[in-house]
């Protein structure tokens, strides 16, 4: 992906960006050097020299962001719906237990809305919202204190071992031992 953290821009972001070109282009015209533009503002010299090329062949025009890449598949009035029917639970759409996975919102979607997204991008898209991993807010009725309480003392030492020598260590790079 390559935006990591949403899969895109957000539309503040992309104005964001958008300024920055627009004020590239003023330095263009004022005969500023692609090494003092990318210097000023804090970007790349391959970019200056992209956007200069651009502003040349097309003028300030060619430098303002032509919108997003693509449209989303789910608009907002039909997220706003999305988030009511998950809010309803997935017992509500037949299924056995209170856990919402990515793919039993795939399945919600293709049958509420009748679209088809994958995996990764209903990912990206829930994550953009706010939504997020989730823990449980309550503990299994079936966990059993004690035992849980005896595995932390008796087996988790075992398998973590020990944090620290159990003979002194010499900052030496040569051992004592070796000479």
């Amino acid at each position: 992906m390559r935006y990591p953290q949403g899969g895109g821009l957000t539309p503040e972001r992309q104005a964001f960006r958008e300024r920055i070109r627009l004020e590239a282009a003023e330095r263009f015209a004022a005969g500023a050097s692609n090494a003092e533009v990318a210097k000023d503002l804090r970007v790349s010299v391959r970019s200056v020299q992209r956007w200069r090329r651009d502003w040349h062949d097309a003028g300030t025009e060619g430098l303002r962001s032509a919108g997003p890449v693509s449209r989303p598949k789910l608009s907002e009035a039909l997220f706003t719906v999305l988030e009511q029917e998950l809010a309803k639970g997935p017992v509500a759409h037949g299924w056995p237990d209170q856990t919402w996975t990515l793919a039993r919102i795939k399945t919600l979607i293709g049958r509420r809305f009748h679209k088809s997204m994958t995996v990764s991008a209903i990912a990206r898209m829930l994550h953009r919202h706010g939504f997020s991993h989730q823990v449980p807010a309550r503990r299994a009725t079936e966990r059993d204190e004690e035992a849980v309480t005896g595995w932390v003392k008796e087996t988790w030492p075992q398998v973590e071992g020990p944090w620290r020598r159990s003979t002194p260590g010499c900052a030496s790079k040569t051992k004592p031992a070796s000479r």
